[in-house]
């Protein structure tokens, strides 16, 4: 598989020289094109765009309006939104082309307009509405949020109503207080108030592609607030339309995982499970990169139907010897009395990144409306 950082590459370089020089003839595209592509392929992928964006730098107007303008007049044409076009399809689609820029090259410009663009705050929110309809502006709109919230918050408001959804969507994936590979909002950790009338507005968005930033960023605001989900819920999930459901579990997804009695109460999985429940293992060792198959038997009691939240966890042994549980999305399901449902998952033990495997006994157990049941240990073996 090709690696995620060579998206931004020496083409791309070529596609950003080409058409800065066709917006402004008097632009350096030599100097930028061997500035940006000195070093670049040792660069992993997020200082790539950095790096290109240090060469707009050094390359473009020394004032801001003039280097914005000819960064927007360097952007691909993109038409008018049209009832029932499909945002999120069509970003992934948004590709350079002889109109202008589009995808991954505009990362750098966000990176640019985020550097050189605070001290002129409404030149460069305009900038950056502009470029979030071509690639995205999540990333480089955090600064502003920062440095100038009471003028980007506004600017967000008046976005609520933008016919573009990347601009929408933008009001809420921009200001997520824990954005992946995103400045931190820290204020926002802490207070995130400023945002909930944005999110109130957006969770009915017709756009699919907004209200799944909307689910997460409030799934970002529950791992601070789980209280405020909590009141969230309560407000806005009874009677709710089904888009609007589909996004208020989405965004319960963490504080499901994690057992929260009110929570698992607002979506009617707040009691015990009234049966009997059999955790099996196929194996009892296993080697890492191998594979484990667990089998998890329930069979229902009393005398109405339940509506059950079944997770199950690993507990991953540390360096440290001790382990430590992690929770694994499992099935959501409802048992008639009575009923017998024999449910099996294959979980891969295979090394990741995000993980270390030490060899040693493990265990796992499973979650039904958040009651932990059935511990098996199993020894994880190199």
């Amino acid at each position: 598989m090709e690696p995620f950082k060579n998206l931004i590459n020496t083409d791309v370089v070529r596609q950003m020289g080409h058409h800065l020089k066709r917006a402004d003839s008097s632009f350096k595209r030599q100097r930028f094109e061997q500035l940006a592509l000195d070093g670049l392929d040792a660069l992993a992928f997020k200082d790539r765009a950095i790096h290109l964006a240090r060469a707009l730098h050094a390359t473009l107007p020394t004032h801001f309006e003039q280097a914005a303008d000819q960064l927007e007049a360097s952007l691909k044409h993109v038409p008018r939104p049209h009832i029932g076009h499909d945002p999120d399809k069509e970003l992934g689609a948004l590709q350079t082309d002889d109109t202008g820029l589009a995808g991954w090259a505009l990362w750098s410009f966000g990176e640019y307009v985020a550097r050189q663009g605070l001290a002129h705050p409404e030149r460069a929110l305009k900038a950056l509405h502009a470029i979030t309809q071509r690639f995205t502006a999540e990333f480089a709109i955090r600064p502003f949020i920062i440095e100038h919230p009471k003028l980007t918050f506004a600017t967000l408001s008046r976005w609520l109503d933008d016919p573009s959804a990347h601009v929408r969507r933008l009001v809420s994936e921009g200001s997520r207080p824990r954005l992946p590979w995103g400045q931190r909002l820290q204020a926002l950790v802490q207070d995130p108030s400023p945002t909930l009338p944005l999110l109130h507005r957006l969770q009915d968005d017709p756009s699919e592609y907004v209200r799944r930033s909307v689910a997460n960023h409030l799934n970002d605001i529950a791992k601070d607030h789980p209280d405020l989900l909590v009141t969230w819920l309560n407000t806005h999930l009874p009677d709710a339309p089904d888009t609007r459901r589909r996004l208020l579990r989405h965004a319960s997804r963490s504080l499901i995982k994690s057992a929260h009695v009110e929570v698992l109460s607002a979506w009617g999985l707040g009691q015990a499970f009234e049966g009997d429940i059999k955790v099996t293992v196929d194996k009892r060792r296993v080697v890492v990169g191998e594979a484990l198959t667990i089998q998890v038997t329930l069979l229902a009691h009393g005398q109405a139907p339940q509506a059950l939240e079944l997770d199950y966890r690993v507990h991953h042994l540390k360096a440290n010897g001790e382990t430590s549980p992690k929770t694994f999305k499992g099935k959501r399901l409802t048992l008639q009395p009575g009923e017998k449902l024999v449910w099996q998952k294959v979980h891969a033990l295979k090394p990741v990144s995000t993980r270390r495997y030490y060899p040693g006994p493990h265990a796992l157990d499973i979650q039904v409306n958040g009651a932990v049941h059935g511990l098996t240990p199993f020894l994880l073996m190199r």
